[in-house]
Formats: structure tokens, C-alpha cells, sequence
């Protein structure tokens, strides 16, 4: 069962609407020859104390998806609304006031510090940009993050190419929680690790919410991860969300034949209980030329001349269970 549904207040915290990021294809010229549509028409929200566990396959804008949330990439059209107000349309001053708010945790940790800095001085450097304490408050403060994630105070003075990979990744969490944000986007924050220490960095992330009352947008492509950590996951397939619901009716119930698919993939650690493995077969369209209708089609078994021709609404078909299909 998710691990904080209880908690979840009702009111959402982050609204995202009709997202969408195209990037243009320029020619030797200088001229655009066409987009590459990673982002469409992506929508959710995220509430307080929440985990939203995004997955689909390589390429399908995932990540894009979140980089767009904290407005480190610009987006072609769409809202994201934090507390309120479209951050898209706050200008320099506000926008910094907001990051304070919203952090992001890397999938690559190593190469999202500086080699040649101490890490004590990384975790420190959040809390100089935005001139938060002295010097040795600030000093303190990096220890005190240290030991919450599970580090001593003395790896302050180290570099990072002194740490594993694990330990690396938890001093990205300390450096992201430095300014004492209300949600964390993390980007497969997992996926280098091997999967003892992935089980401890999940772990800790639970404990750091529970400790600090943060909201998560967890971007991942290990379902057995979404699963344990989310409270709601979507499912993106080409830029689109085709499903979204509550992690345990997801994982009983899919509706969408891409759910399906990606489900019947996770391996069963029983070797005697048996599963259906739906097989998609085809290669993913590109998204420099999306095909007509549901983008799906090509490789769904159940399409219908319909599904060739218009595209599905992404509508709401049970207490919060979004599916794009008109076969539902």
C-alpha cells in the first residue's frame, strides 16, 4: 500500500495544465525544419505530502516533464501552477523565491557537483546563492544535512570522487534539502545504483518526507520502485499521459493497453506463478512525426480504425483514474 495516503491533504499544492514542450529542428540554414514534440498536453496535480510516480519507456518525456515543472526548461505552451500562481509568468525576482520551493534531485549525481569542490561547500552553496546565514551557520547547517541523510560530519571536508555512487546520490538529496523545500523532483534517482543500495536511498526518501512533510514527483522506469514509494503513478507513453491513478488500483486494474503492457513486464519473484506477457511489437514512433489519432495505435492489439483517426480524450473514468483510450 503507498506509504502516506493518509496524510495527503486535499487541497493540491502543484497544477499542471496542457503542458507541452516542442523543440525545434533547425537546418544548416538556420531555419526550422520541424519540432520534436517530447511534451503534450501533460496534466496532473500534485498535492501536499504527496509522491507522484511518473514511468514509461526511454524518450517518452519524463524527464523533460520534470525539468519543465522547475522551469529549467521553458515551455512551448501550458501552466504550472504552484500555490496559485503560473510560475511561467513570474518574472526573475519571483522566480528565485520560488526555487527555494522547488528542488531537484539528479539522476547522475557525480556530475551534478563540482569535482573539484568539497562537498560541505555544495551543500553550502544553495544557502550562499540565496544569502541565508553566515559562514558558520551555514557550515552547520551541511553537517546537520549530512547526518540526516546517513553520512558523518566529517565527510563535509571530502570531494566527491571519495564517495560511491550511493553515497554520492545522498548527498544530493542533503544538498536539495539545504533550503528546506515543499517538493523534490527526482529524476530516476536510482537507476545507476545496485539494487541494495536503491532499497536504502528509497528508504531514506520516505523517512526525509515523513521528517519534512515533502511532496515528491518521482520520475523512474523501475515499477517495482513507483510502486513502493508512490501514492499515485501516470504513465507516459510519446509525451502524453495515457494513465494516471492511485498506485494500488493502477497495479490491480489497468485500463490502458500500454499499462497493460508495462505491467506484465515486472518480473514475479514466485517461479511457479504464472503471468500473461504482453508483447508490443513494432519499434516507438518517432516524435518528429507522431502518428494520427491515439499515438498508441501502431503497436496497440486492440486498436480500431477509430483509434487511427482521432485522438482520445484524456478523461476521468473512476475517483481519480485518468485514461487516454477509446476502448474504455
Amino acid at each position: 500500500m503507498p506509504p502516506h495516503t493518509s496524510q495527503i491533504e486535499a487541497e493540491p499544492l502543484l497544477v499542471v495544465k496542457d503542458l507541452k514542450k516542442h523543440f525545434p529542428i533547425l537546418s544548416p540554414f538556420g531555419k526550422v525544419s520541424g519540432h520534436v514534440k517530447a511534451v503534450n498536453h501533460v496534466e496532473f496535480t500534485l498535492r501536499r505530502n504527496e509522491t507522484l510516480g511518473l514511468v514509461g519507456e526511454s524518450g517518452c518525456g519524463k524527464s523533460t516533464t520534470g525539468r519543465m515543472i522547475l522551469r529549467l526548461i521553458e515551455p512551448t505552451d501550458g501552466q504550472v501552477i504552484y500555490k496559485g500562481k503560473n510560475i511561467f509568468e513570474l518574472d526573475r525576482r519571483e522566480m528565485r523565491k520560488i526555487r527555494r520551493e522547488m528542488q531537484m534531485v539528479f539522476q547522475d549525481p557525480y556530475n551534478s557537483f563540482n569535482p573539484k569542490q568539497r562537498i560541505g561547500h555544495s551543500i553550502e552553496e544553495p544557502l550562499s546563492i540565496h544569502k541565508i546565514g553566515n559562514r558558520k551557520t551555514r557550515m552547520e547547517k551541511a553537517m546537520e544535512l549530512l547526518h540526516k541523510v546517513g553520512l558523518r560530519e566529517d565527510h563535509y571536508y571530502r570531494f566527491p570522487h571519495e564517495f560511491s555512487g550511493g553515497q554520492r546520490q545522498r548527498i544530493g538529496i542533503a544538498r536539495a534539502l539545504a533550503l528546506e523545500p515543499e517538493i523534490l523532483v527526482c529524476d530516476e534517482p536510482v537507476s545507476a545504483l545496485d539494487v541494495s543500495i536503491q532499497s536504502q536511498v528509497i528508504n531514506l526518501l520516505e523517512d526525509l518526507q515523513e521528517q519534512f512533510q515533502l511532496s515528491y514527483i518521482f520520475i523512474a522506469h523501475d515499477l517495482s520502485v513507483v510502486r513502493h514509494i508512490s501514492d499515485h503513478v501516470g504513465v507516459m507513453y510519446l509525451g502524453s499521459l495515457v494513465e494516471k491513478a492511485p498506485t494500488d488500483e493502477l497495479f490491480a486494474q489497468p485500463l490502458h493497453p500500454y499499462t497493460k503492457a508495462l505491467l506484465s513486464s515486472i518480473p514475479i519473484p514466485n517461479p511457479k506463478r504464472k503471468r500473461e506477457r504482453i508483447v508490443l511489437s513494432g519499434e516507438i514512433p518517432s516524435p518528429l512525426n507522431l502518428p494520427t489519432g491515439c499515438h498508441f495505435h501502431p503497436r496497440c492489439p486492440y486498436a480500431t480504425e477509430r483509434c487511427k483517426s482521432e485522438t482520445p480524450a484524456y478523461r476521468e473514468v473512476g475517483s481519480d483514474h485518468f485514461v487516454a483510450c477509446h476502448l474504455v
